[in-house]
Parts: structure tokens; sequence; C-alpha cells
């Protein structure tokens, strides 16, 4: 005999309450008191309910094919230092495009605000952001430091936040980037396979330490398949050199690298400056391919595929009602794509 289905009309009538509260509460939905939620959902598991999937899945395609006349909104918190970093910045806008983008997919509009408004501070944002109805925030443009500003402190109790670039501490937020290790890991790999026999990393111990050292660990991964005594230590002085090469150039002339991998184009001028022809000399891959860089060889991050995926993670959380600072927080790591170019070549 087929096995009888528990419908929410079953679980209303158990619980004296609409069908219309049952499925608000199995949403979470915070206009149902939460002991009422939780009573609910009590009821729901001891009769054996389960959503239909096939009726989920045609809900979410009404959704898409009619969007509600009335825009539900995001705030989009620009945690970089310049404030047009949205406009300006090599690296923000691409996350900028996909949080745009991924969001008015799902019905929403985003409004903008600066963190580093002078303004502003934890408690003005959140009635501002309670003013408008909106309760889950996209953090982007963190680019020289993964902690939030601490007068913003109250604001993440009291939204659903999610951090796009890199992971945050104090407080640690759920996030989505690319995957850094991988990143390193696939170019190195990428070099190898051309005949490249001397790969070092240049990349600054600050950047490094912001994403955790994952560059530095991809290199060390990647490293490990040649020998020994072809194991570079990579420079990580970059900043402080930015001004003065020649801590660069003694560390080039003793290690003496066959290929260089990098985020900085200015890297490039350094080699070149020393009578190095690239691809000749030496090699270069660049780790993030952006403006200005067509002609290298290296790794597409798709940074906008990372803020796609930062709107994905926080609208499911406003949908599971997932409030403040989660015990354990989630991240979403999104893989590069190797991409030829002319500063690489194959070595006999």
């Amino acid at each position: 005999m087929a096995e009888s289905r528990v419908t929410m009309g079953t679980i209303a009538q158990r619980a004296g309450v609409s069908k219309n509260t049952v499925s608000l509460a199995l949403r979470h939905d915070p206009q149902i008191p939460l002991e009422t939620r939780r009573r609910i959902e009590r009821i729901a598991k001891t009769l054996g309910y389960t959503k239909n999937p096939v009726v989920a899945q045609l809900m979410t395609e009404l959704r898409k094919d009619h969007p509600a006349s009335y825009r539900r909104t995001l705030g989009l918190l620009n945690a970089n230092q310049d404030r047009d970093a949205f406009r300006d910045h090599p690296t923000v806008p691409a996350y900028v495009e996909g949080c745009r983008r991924r969001a008015a997919f799902h019905g929403y509009k985003l409004d903008d605000f600066w963190l580093h408004d002078p303004k502003l501070n934890g408690e003005r944002l959140a009635r501002v952001l309670r003013a408008r109805g909106i309760r889950g925030v996209l953090v982007v443009g963190l680019m020289k430091e993964n902690r939030l500003p601490e007068r913003f402190a109250s604001l993440w109790e009291q939204q659903a936040c999610v951090v796009t670039g890199v992971r945050t501490h104090h407080p640690t937020l759920p996030f989505c980037c690319v995957d850094h290790h991988a990143l390193v890991l696939e170019a190195v790999e990428q070099a190898l396979a051309l005949g490249y026999r001397r790969p070092a990393l240049v990349v600054d111990e600050l950047i490094d330490q912001l994403v955790d050292g994952r560059f530095s660990s991809g290199m060390w991964i990647g490293q490990q398949s040649i020998p020994a005594s072809q194991r570079l230590p990579g420079f990580y002085a970059v900043e402080a050199s930015r001004n003065d090469q020649a801590a660069f150039t003694s560390w080039l002339r003793e290690y003496k690298p066959d290929v260089l991998f990098t985020l900085y184009n200015f890297v490039r001028n350094w080699v070149e400056t020393l009578g190095l022809q690239i691809p000749r000399d030496i090699g270069i891959i660049q780790l993030e391919r952006r403006r200005g860089s067509e002609d290298w060889a290296g790794m597409a991050q798709h940074n906008d595929l990372t803020g796609e995926a930062a709107v994905d993670m926080l609208v499911g959380m406003l949908h599971n009602n997932e409030i403040g600072p989660p015990p354990h927080p989630r991240a979403t790591l999104i893989s590069g794509t190797w991409v030829p170019g002319k500063t690489i070549s194959l070595k006999r």
C-alpha cells in the first residue's frame, strides 16, 4: 500500500493553527513568534513531515518567471578605505558586478553604504537598514585587512551578513572568495608542465596573511614535486620595495628563479629594468589577471562569480532566518581558470 504523505494541513490541524501559519513557521519567518515556530517544527518532525521537492522547485520557477512588483533590498557595504572603490579599484568592481547581477536574479535591489564614512557607526547604520526593511548585507572591498571596523560590532548581531574576498576575524562571518591555495597550485602545475623548474612566489607578506597564508601554502605544495634544491623561498617584501627594488634585485640574483608568480603588474617592470627579457630569460605568471595584464599568462579569479555566490549564500540565510554571526561560519570557494599568455613559453 502506498505510504500516505503528511501535509501542512495535517500539521495545522494538530497545532490548531492555519496552513499559512505552518508555511511561514517552517520557513522560519519572523512574523510567527519563536515559540510558535518551535512548536510547529516539533509537530512536523514528530509526524515525519518532509518538503515536497517538486513543489519547492515549481515555486522557485514561478518566482523567477513572475517576480514580485515589490523588490526587497539588501545592503551592499563598501569596506574599502576608498569611498569610490566600487568604481575605481582594479579588483573590487568585479565583485560588485556579480553581486548586482545575482541580486537582480533573486528579485532584490542593493543599497550602497561606505563603512568608513565618519558619520556612520553600527547603531546608526542599523537604524537606517531597519527603516528600509533590510535584513541582509554583503561586505565587499576588504583588500588590506580582514577585520571590520570596531564601531560596527553591534551591526553584525542584527543582520544576516556575508563577506566577499577574505575570511574576517572578530567576528568570523560567512564568506565567499576565490580558492587562493588551489589557484596557486594550478598555476604552478601549468608552469611545471611547460618545463619551468625553479618557480617562486612574489607576493607581499601582508596580502598572504590576509588570506591566511593560502598563497604561500599553494606554492609550497606545488614545489613538492620538484627536487628540494629547486624549492625557492618567495619574495614577500613587495610593498617595502615599491620605491627601492634593491631587495628584490638581490633576491632574484641569489635564487635565480625561472618563473615568477605574482599579483602585481609592476613586477614585470622590475624584471625588465634588470635587462631580463620576458619570457626568454624568465617567465611571469599573473595570479589575478585584470586590466593592464591582458597579454599575461595567469589565473582568472572570477571575482564576479564570488559576488554571485555571496548573494546566493545571503538569500539562503535570509530564507532560514539566520541572523547574526553563526556558530559555524560557512565558506564558498570559487575555482580560478588558467589563461595562457605571452609572459611564459615552452621550455626546452
